[in-house]
C-alpha cells in the first residue's frame, strides 16, 4: 500500500516546520503540508485565552478546550479526505495529548496508509531556538519536548539536536513507500 501521510510530531521549535520544506523538495512527487499552526491560525482570535479555545500560560503550557477540539477533529477529517481523494499529505504536528492525539489522528486516517515521524530534539536545544525565532511564548519548547512523545508508537524518529532538516528529511524520504 502507498504511502498517503506523512505525520510528524514534536514539541515547538523541534525542527519539524524546516524538515516538512525539505522533504517537499526533495520527494520526487508534489506533497502538500499542513501543520498544526497553519489550524490555530485559521481560528477565530476570540479563541485565544479562551476556556473553550486555547491558552498559553507564562510558562508556555497550552491548554485546549472543548470547542478547538470539535474544530480540531473537522480539521484533521479535512485533512484526511484530501488523501483519500489523491492528495499526498505532510502533516507537521504537536501531541500535547501524546496517545490520546495518536489515536485522534488514527480514527481519522482508518485503513489510510501512514508514515508516522517522531522528530527530537534535546530540550536545550529547543529553547535557544524558541529564543531566536521570538514567536513563541518562553518555555513552550521545554515543556513540550518530552510529554508530545509519551506513548506515541512511531515508524521512524529522527533527532534534529544536531542534524539538519535536509538531512532529516532524506531519511524520512527514503522510509516512504
Amino acid at each position: 500500500m502507498l504511502t498517503r501521510m506523512v505525520i510528524l510530531n514534536g514539541g515547538s521549535s523541534s525542527g519539524k516546520s524546516g524538515i516538512v520544506r525539505c522533504l517537499q523538495d526533495v520527494l520526487p512527487e508534489p506533497w502538500l503540508a499542513f501543520g498544526c499552526d497553519s489550524f490555530v491560525d485559521a481560528l477565530p482570535a476570540k479563541m485565544q485565552a479562551s476556556d473553550d479555545g486555547f491558552d498559553i500560560a507564562a510558562d508556555g503550557t497550552v491548554t485546549v478546550g472543548a470547542e478547538f477540539r470539535a474544530l480540531e477533529a473537522a480539521w484533521t477529517e479535512g485533512v484526511v479526505a484530501m488523501a483519500r481523494a489523491g492528495a499526498r499529505i505532510i502533516v507537521d504536528d504537536v501531541f500535547l495529548g501524546g496517545t490520546a492525539s495518536q489515536r485522534r489522528w488514527q480514527k481519522a486516517l482508518g485503513d489510510l496508509s501512514v508514515l508516522w515521524v517522531g522528530v527530537t530534539c534535546e530540550p536545550e536545544v529547543a529553547a535557544g531556538r524558541e529564543i531566536a525565532r521570538g514567536d513563541r511564548a518562553r518555555g513552550m519548547a521545554a515543556s513540550q519536548a518530552d510529554v508530545v512523545h509519551e506513548g506515541v508508537f512511531y515508524d521512524l524518529k529522527v533527532d534534529t539536536t544536531h542534524t539538519e532538516s535536509l538531512v532529516c528529511a532524506r531519511t524520512i524520504a527514503a522510509h516512504i513507500n
